[in-house]
């Protein structure tokens, strides 16, 4: 008996993401400012934005839109007088082309599969830009991160190297919710040996451009994990020009199907999802939710 394999169709992934940001505050705040960086660009790499709103459940509230240094979608809230409670309701639609099936790591041994890697293409000039390369506020390397970049960060293939980086980082900083803040560093991460994906990112980083290679820091959502979700895009030569790899050193493989980008920078600081300014003794408390839904089309 013979058989024979369907050809594979190809398929594409939309991904709906609804999330809120709800702040209750315990006494009167004047004159806030919120900032949201909450929707992705209209493309990045094979990702393309569908959809792309936020509303607010105060209806006086003034709801603008701009841009950052690194090509982020940056929303505004403005609010003269705070209520006792606001929410911030943001809705996302993205698509992105499913990837045929293989490995997700990157074998020493077949370099050239970077080649076949999601990657987002970037002109020549990132491969010398200095906020891609230089020490940002919470990647400063230390004694041991220098140490990390000299043992691991070597040799001709750029992107075989940043995956040794990204696997020994998921074992020396063990995956522990509530063990660091966002103001830790890379180097108190790996000093401490725990912390959750925003910091095993910024010693991937730190690492990386310690040993020269220039990265970014990427914040966005993976299917089936509770909150926004952290990894690292490596920047590589390609042809005339570069492309930024992304790597997700919290699962020790390729950011391919199943992610969203939102945005990019040099560390956790120039994307943070949701910050904000007010006047007044109020305190503000923080509570959210988040869902991420994936469907397939032929």
């Amino acid at each position: 008996m013979s058989s024979t394999r369907s050809p594979s169709v190809a398929t594409t992934s939309r991904y709906r993401l609804r999330q809120s940001f709800r702040y209750d505050y315990d006494a009167p705040a004047y004159s806030l400012l919120h900032r949201l960086v909450v929707v992705p660009p209209q493309h990045h790499g094979d990702q393309t934005l569908r959809l792309g709103a936020v509303r607010v459940s105060d209806g006086s509230a003034q709801v603008s839109w701009t841009g950052d240094e690194h090509g982020n979608r940056v929303c505004l809230v403005r609010l003269a007088v705070v209520p006792d409670s606001v929410t911030m309701h943001a809705e996302v639609e993205v698509t992105r082309p499913d990837l045929p099936a293989g490995p997700t790591t990157i074998p020493t041994t077949a370099p050239t599969y970077g080649d076949t890697a999601p990657a987002a293409t970037l002109p020549a000039a990132a491969l010398a830009d200095p906020t891609l390369l230089g020490a940002s506020l919470q990647t400063v390397p230390d004694g041991a991160v220098r140490r990390l970049a000299r043992e691991l960060a070597g040799g001709d293939d750029v992107l075989a190297a940043a995956v040794r980086v990204g696997e020994a980082v998921h074992e020396l900083v063990r995956y522990t919710p509530g063990a660091t803040g966002v103001r830790t560093t890379a180097a108190q991460a790996l000093a401490g040996g725990q912390g959750v994906c925003q910091d095993q990112a910024h010693v991937m980083i730190a690492v990386l451009r310690a040993a020269g290679v220039p990265c970014r820091y990427v914040s966005g959502h993976l299917v089936g994990q509770g909150g926004t979700h952290a990894w690292v895009e490596v920047v590589v030569p390609a042809g005339r020009g570069a492309r930024a790899v992304a790597y997700d050193p919290t699962h020790r493989r390729l950011a391919g199907d199943g992610y969203v980008t939102v945005a990019v920078g040099r560390d956790y600081v120039d994307v943070p999802p949701t910050s904000g300014w007010y006047s007044g003794d109020a305190t503000g408390v923080l509570s959210g939710t988040r869902e991420l839904l994936r469907t397939q089309e032929a």
